[in-house]
C-alpha cells in the first residue's frame, strides 16, 4: 500500500520532467545563442505568479521511428493562460529544446484547445514562436495539426487580438499561423521566417542566401511587410508585447483600456504653430505632430520600417486609445503608393474590429506615379485603403495639415466617405491637384502669351486653402495646429457613442 508521501513524490518527478523540457544540455545551448527557454519567456511576459500552465503532463503517441522510447511531458509546447496588467490573456510558446519544438498532433491539440478556450472567454491569444516545423516522423498527422490551428486563427480573427512573436526559426507551413494574426513580432538576430529554406532555394532557383537576408527581421520588418515589430533580444520583444495589449481590448464586444490621464488636456505646443511649413514643398516630420498632441508624447508605432511615407501606430488621448494614420511628408512627401496603401488598410480594419477610434493626420501630393505601381496594381491596392475607411464604424477625425490633392484627398478618410468630424489647418490646401499641375492643363493654350507665375498664383489664391471646403462644408472647422490636441480630444469624447452599422450582409469583397 503506497503512502500520501509516494503519491506526492511521484506527483513532483513528472512535473519537474516536464519543467526541464529537453534537459539542463539544451537549456544552456539556448541561452548561449542569446535566447530564453519557453518558460522563461512566459515568465517575462505575464505579471508574476498568475501563469497556470495547461496539458503539462500531454505526450505524444507516435511509434514510428523509435519515438515511443522518446517521451517528454509537455512534448515541447507550453500552453495556459495568466495576466498582463491585471487582463486576461491566453499563451502559448513552443519549446526549441524539445525536438526542435516541432509541431506534433498532441502539440497541435494543446493550442487548438487553448484557442478554443480563449475564443469562447474572449481574451487575446499571444503566441510565442520558436520551432523546427512539422514533426517530420509524424507525417500528415501534425498537418493537420497545423490545419487545425490555421482554421481557428481565422474564426478568431476580428473577435479576439492574435498576437505572435517569432523567437526563432518559422518556416514551411508554421509561418501561416503568424500571418493570419494580427501582429507579428521578431527578435533581431535569432528569428526567422521562411516559406521555403534557403537550401531548397538553392535547388531550385540557384539563388544564394542565408536564413537571415531570406527572412530575418530586418526583411520582413522592410522589405516584405509580413513583421510589425522588431526587437533587439527576447526580454525587449516580450515588453513590447506587454505595451501592445495596453492598447487593446480583449474582445471586439469591449471597448479598448483606458488609462487615468494626468497630461493636461488643454496643453497647447506653441513650436506646431510653425511645424508645418507653409511651402508645400517642404518637408517636416508627421511624427513630431503626432507625439507632440499624445498623452505623455507617447507614440507606440506599427509597422516603423515598412513604407515610411504613411505612419500607423496607437497613442492615448485623454486616457483612451487611438489608432493613427498620416501621411508622412519626410519620406517620398507622403505620397501614397502599393505598400503604403495596404500597410495603412489593413491597420485601419484592425482598429474597427477592435472598436478602437482613428485619427487621421492628411499632408498627401497623390498617388505615386508610374509604370512599376502601375503594373503593380495601384489601383487595386489603392482601393483597400478607400474599402477600409469606407466600412470602418468607429469614431473617425481627420486633420488635413496641409496638401490633399485629387484623388488621396477622399481616400484619406475624407468627410465623403464617413468622417465624423474633418479639421483643417490655415496651411491646408485642398484642391484636385498642385497648381504648377493645374495651370498647365487649365491654360494650355494662353501660357505662350500670358506670364504663367501670374496664373499660378491665382490658382493658389483660388484653391490652395482650406476655405472652398469650409464654405462647402466638407470641412467643420479650421484650426490652429496648437489646438490639435484639445480639439481631437473633444471630437472623439462627442463621438464616444457613435452608432453605425453597415448594410448586412456576409461579408464585403475587399478589393485584394
Amino acid at each position: 500500500m503506497s503512502t500520501h508521501e509516494e503519491k506526492y513524490q511521484e506527483f513532483e518527478k513528472r512535473k519537474n520532467a516536464a519543467e526541464l523540457g529537453g534537459g539542463i544540455e539544451r537549456i544552456e545551448k539556448q541561452h548561449k545563442i542569446g535566447k530564453k527557454t519557453a518558460r522563461e519567456r512566459i515568465d517575462i511576459l505575464l505579471d508574476p505568479g498568475t501563469f497556470t500552465e495547461t496539458d503539462r503532463m500531454v505526450i505524444h503517441r507516435t511509434r514510428d521511428f523509435d519515438m515511443d522510447k522518446k517521451k517528454i511531458p509537455g512534448d515541447g509546447i507550453v500552453t495556459g493562460y495568466g495576466k498582463i496588467d491585471g487582463r486576461l490573456v491566453y499563451v502559448f510558446a513552443q519549446d526549441f529544446t524539445v525536438f526542435g519544438g516541432t509541431l506534433s498532433r498532441t502539440n497541435a491539440d494543446k493550442v487548438v484547445k487553448l484557442m478554443d478556450l480563449a475564443l469562447r472567454m474572449g481574451a487575446p491569444v499571444i503566441g510565442l514562436n520558436d520551432s523546427g516545423g512539422a514533426r517530420i516522423q509524424e507525417g500528415v498527422q501534425s498537418l493537420g495539426g497545423y490545419a487545425d490551428i490555421f482554421y481557428r486563427n481565422v474564426i478568431s480573427s476580428g473577435v479576439i487580438p492574435q498576437i505572435s512573436a517569432i523567437m526563432g526559426p518559422c518556416a514551411g507551413g508554421a509561418v501561416y499561423s503568424p500571418a493570419l494574426t494580427d501582429f507579428i513580432f521578431m527578435v533581431n538576430k535569432t528569428s526567422y521566417m521562411f516559406v521555403t529554406g534557403p537550401d531548397v532555394i538553392k535547388t531550385v532557383t540557384h539563388e544564394e542566401v542565408t536564413k537571415d537576408e531570406l527572412g530575418g527581421a530586418m526583411t520582413h520588418n522592410a522589405k516584405s511587410g509580413v513583421a510589425h515589430f522588431v526587437a533587439e533580444n527576447d526580454e525587449q520583444v516580450l515588453m513590447m508585447i506587454r505595451e501592445l495589449i495596453g492598447f487593446v481590448p480583449s474582445n471586439n464586444m469591449e471597448d479598448p483600456p483606458e488609462k487615468k490621464c494626468t497630461d493636461d488636456i488643454r496643453r497647447e505646443d506653441e513650436f506646431l504653430q510653425k511645424l508645418v511649413p507653409v511651402d508645400p514643398n517642404k518637408p517636416y516630420d508627421m511624427k513630431e505632430l503626432i507625439s507632440t498632441i499624445a498623452d505623455d508624447k507617447n507614440f507606440m508605432e506599427v509597422m516603423l520600417h515598412y513604407a515610411q511615407n504613411i505612419i500607423t501606430g496607437f497613442v492615448r488621448l485623454n486616457g483612451k486609445p487611438v489608432g493613427i494614420v498620416a501621411n508622412q511628408p519626410s519620406v517620398q512627401a507622403g505620397v501614397l503608393d502599393i505598400n503604403a496603401s495596404t500597410k495603412a488598410a489593413r491597420f485601419v480594419r484592425f482598429c474597427d474590429a477592435f472598436n478602437i477610434p482613428l485619427v487621421t493626420f492628411e499632408d498627401v501630393p497623390g498617388f505615386l506615379p508610374g509604370t512599376t505601381q502601375e503594373f503593380g496594381g495601384i489601383i487595386r491596392h489603392g482601393a483597400k485603403l478607400l474599402y477600409a475607411f469606407s466600412e470602418a464604424t468607429v469614431p473617425k477625425v481627420t486633420v488635413i495639415t496641409r496638401k490633399a490633392y485629387g484623388g488621396a484627398y477622399c481616400v484619406m478618410s475624407s468627410k465623403h466617405i464617413g468622417a465624423d468630424v474633418n479639421y483643417a489647418y490655415p496651411m491646408a490646401e485642398i484642391a484636385v491637384m498642385g497648381p504648377d499641375g493645374a495651370v498647365n492643363i487649365l491654360y494650355r493654350n494662353k501660357l505662350k502669351d500670358t506670364d504663367k507665375s501670374n496664373l499660378v498664383d491665382e490658382y493658389k489664391t483660388n484653391f490652395a486653402n482650406p476655405y472652398k471646403a469650409a464654405e462647402l462644408g466638407y470641412l467643420d472647422e479650421i484650426i490652429y495646429p496648437k489646438q490639435t490636441r484639445f480639439k481631437l480630444i473633444q471630437a472623439l469624447e462627442m463621438a464616444a457613442n457613435k452608432v453605425k452599422s453597415n448594410p448586412p450582409k456576409k461579408h464585403g469583397n475587399i478589393p485584394l
